[in-house]
Formats: C-alpha cells, sequence, structure tokens
C-alpha cells in the first residue's frame, strides 16, 4: 500500500504542481461545483488556479505517508529515509500554503482570516478568489500527532526537525510544534505536533467554522458559507460573470457535473475527518485550548468537546428527535412512520444544509461504519 501510494504522490507532484512551489492546482478534486467556475477547466491567458484544498491534500498525504513510514521503520530501516522525505516536503507545503516570512505568497488572507484559492497569472500577480468554502477548512484536516519516543526511534528524524529549526526559524510558528514544551507540574509533552494550521490562525479558522451563520448547522458543517443565501459572491471578469450562492438541498444548476452539489449541503465524510483533526489538535493542545462554541455564544469548549459536540450533530441526521423523525427522511411519510420502513435507514450522497434531510444518491455499505464510529465516540444508540 505505501508504495502505491507513493506512485501517487509523486505524481501529484510532477502533474498537479506546475510553477513548481509546492501549491497544487488538482482540478478535479472531488469537491465538484464548490468553486466559482469549473475548476478543471483550462484558464485563459496562462493563468493556474492555486487550489487551498488540493495543496492542504498533498499536506495530509505527507503526514499519513510520515506516519506510515515511521511505522514500516521499526521492522526495516530502508524506510527511515522516507519518514524523513515526507517530513520535509510537508514542511515545504506548510510553508507554501502559509507564505513564508516577509513573501507574503501563500493562501492565506491575513485581511479575512481564511485560506482562499488564488488566480495566478504568468507575470507574477495572484488575486485570491474571497468565496468562504470548504476547501478553506480542508488545510484543519492535515494534522498529526507523533509520540515523542516514536519520533526519538527514528534515527535521523529528530535531526532534521532540529535542522528546521534552526534553519527556517519562521516555519515551526507558521506550521508545526516539535520543541519539548514543559508542562502539567513540569512533565514534557509526550507527543510532537505537525499541522498547517495552528495558534491564531487556528482560532481564527475555527471561529469561521463554528458560526452558526457562515458554516456551523445543527446537523454538521456546511460545505459553503450560509452568507450567501442572501450576498451571493459575484466575480465580474472578461470572460464572463459568475456568480457562486448558498443552495443547502440539490443544486439549482446543472454546471460542472449534473445534480452534484457541494454549495451548501453537508457532506458526511469531510465532517468525519474534521472531527478526527480536532481530536487530533486535543491530544496536543490538552483542556487548556479553549474555543468559543459556537461562535459568539459565550460559551468555550475543548476542541475535544467541539469534536464530540459536532459528532452529536452527525449522528442527528439519522437518530429520532422528540417527535419520533428522523432528519435524515425529511418529509417522507412513508419512511418517517411506517413500521416496515422508519428504521431502515439510508446514508445519502449528502444532507440538507438547513434541515438534515438525505440529498442525492443513496448509498449503504461502506458510510455505515463512519457513521457507527460517531455513534459509539459520543455514547449514542
Amino acid at each position: 500500500m505505501f508504495h502505491k501510494l507513493l506512485l501517487n504522490f509523486t505524481w501529484w507532484v510532477n502533474r498537479k504542481d506546475s510553477q513548481g512551489n509546492n501549491v497544487f492546482e488538482g482540478g478535479f478534486l472531488g469537491l465538484d461545483n464548490i468553486g466559482v467556475f469549473d475548476r478543471n477547466m483550462t484558464l485563459p491567458e496562462g493563468m493556474v488556479l492555486e487550489q487551498s484544498d488540493g495543496t492542504a491534500w498533498m499536506g495530509m498525504l505527507c503526514l499519513t505517508m510520515l506516519a506510515m513510514a515511521m511505522e514500516l521503520a521499526i521492522e526495516d530501516r530502508v524506510y527511515v529515509e522516507m519518514a524523513t522525505k515526507f517530513f520535509e516536503h510537508f514542511m515545504y507545503i506548510a510553508e507554501a500554503i502559509n507564505g513564508s516570512q516577509g513573501e507574503g505568497k501563500g493562501l492565506w488572507n491575513e485581511e479575512d482570516q481564511f485560506f482562499y484559492d488564488n488566480r495566478s497569472l504568468p507575470d507574477g500577480r495572484r488575486f485570491p478568489l474571497k468565496v468562504r468554502t470548504l476547501t478553506g477548512c480542508i488545510p484543519l484536516l492535515a494534522t498529526e500527532t507523533l509520540e515523542q519516543e516514536r519520533v526519538e526511534a527514528v534515527p535521523g528524524l529528530l535531526e532534521r526537525l532540529i535542522w528546521f529549526a534552526k534553519n527556517r526559524p519562521y516555519m515551526p510558528s507558521l506550521a508545526a510544534t516539535w520543541q519539548d514544551v514543559r508542562w502539567k507540574a513540569g512533565q514534557p509533552r509526550p507527543y510532537y505536533m505537525l499541522a498547517l494550521v495552528r495558534g491564531p490562525r487556528l482560532k481564527s479558522l475555527l471561529t469561521r467554522m463554528l458560526d452558526a451563520q457562515e458554516f456551523l448547522s445543527d446537523y454538521g458543517i456546511r460545505s459553503i458559507s450560509k452568507y450567501y443565501a442572501e450576498h451571493p459572491y459575484e466575480l465580474r471578469t472578461r470572460y464572463g460573470d459568475f456568480t457562486v450562492a448558498y443552495t443547502p438541498g440539490e443544486s439549482t444548476t446543472g454546471a460542472f457535473g449534473g445534480n452534484s452539489n457541494w454549495r451548501g449541503p453537508i457532506w458526511f465524510p469531510i465532517n468525519f475527518l474534521l472531527v478526527v483533526a480536532l481530536r487530533t489538535y486535543h491530544r496536543f493542545y490538552g483542556d487548556e485550548y479553549l474555543i468559543e462554541f459556537p461562535t459568539g455564544s459565550g460559551k468555550s469548549l475543548t476542541l475535544g468537546q467541539v469534536a464530540d459536540e459536532l459528532a452529536r450533530r452527525l449522528n442527528r441526521i439519522f437518530l429520532r428527535d422528540e417527535q419520533g423523525r428522523r432528519p435524515v427522511f425529511g418529509a417522507n411519510a412513508v419512511f418517517q412512520h411506517d413500521p416496515y420502513w422508519r428504521d431502515h435507514v439510508p446514508f445519502h450522497e449528502y444532507f440538507h444544509g438547513d434541515t438534515g434531510a438525505g440529498v442525492g444518491a443513496s448509498h449503504q455499505t461502506g458510510w455505515t461504519a463512519v457513521a457507527a464510529n460517531l455513534l459509539n465516540r459520543a455514547g449514542e444508540k
């Protein structure tokens, strides 16, 4: 599996980073029509679309490959070199997406405190596409905690960590923490953390994501900010005008893939990964790191508690409410009440951003285990 993924990683590096700057164009990454225009089309005048999600997915893949290589290195030391390779590549991606010190060429927008895609021109000019979508939250997924003992057990890896800290002093502040931080009665923190987003940027991004007027729904995280329901995003160019609006249910346009719709609904697998990422962050930061949930409520939770609350909201899609209705069935009376159907719960392609009703194609096998994991972790039946 590791070697097959290595081939896949190499293909992305060679084919989807045309400028060689560790910011990936990606094209059709599965987020279908979430963008302002078809993200898979060739742009005019040599422009490329630098994608927040494409770059973040590659950072996440680096961390996954790093963890696998470290595990394999326990039995076969040849994988030590692979582990250091993926650590270094992750750091370069982290530098690129955040922007190296003084250059400001990353995808993070300081004014809006959010990650945006960029239109990059051959002459070096870059224009952010300032539409708040799930693509700006994907960098949260690229996070991994490594037990201190595991890192020290891989010869050469700790030396690379130290080398980066000394020779690129701005990078740890942007992307990772590996110092031996002291906490709780003078004991060393048992984990190192690698993450594309941390510190003030982590709090800013979560503040957006956990805002009920933006991404936070009663049933999970929406794929686009609800702000655009009343204020559609518009991009006017000499090649045409483009609009993105919040559409919580079925797509209102056939563009970019028929009724496939990323412009508002809740996509369960991405939400699941967000829950996993928040739990990873909590493993490192502990109970001392608090975030307001929901934004503006005045109530603060740990990142682990936020993960659990998101899990409960996702579970709520399938569980009966006080009136005995399952949100997933929506207004379908037969599925809601018929004794032969009411307990046969389908898993839809996505769920309505406001009501939790199942939308799009209905699936079952495979997704059930993902839902069961969240139900189990939240202690619900």
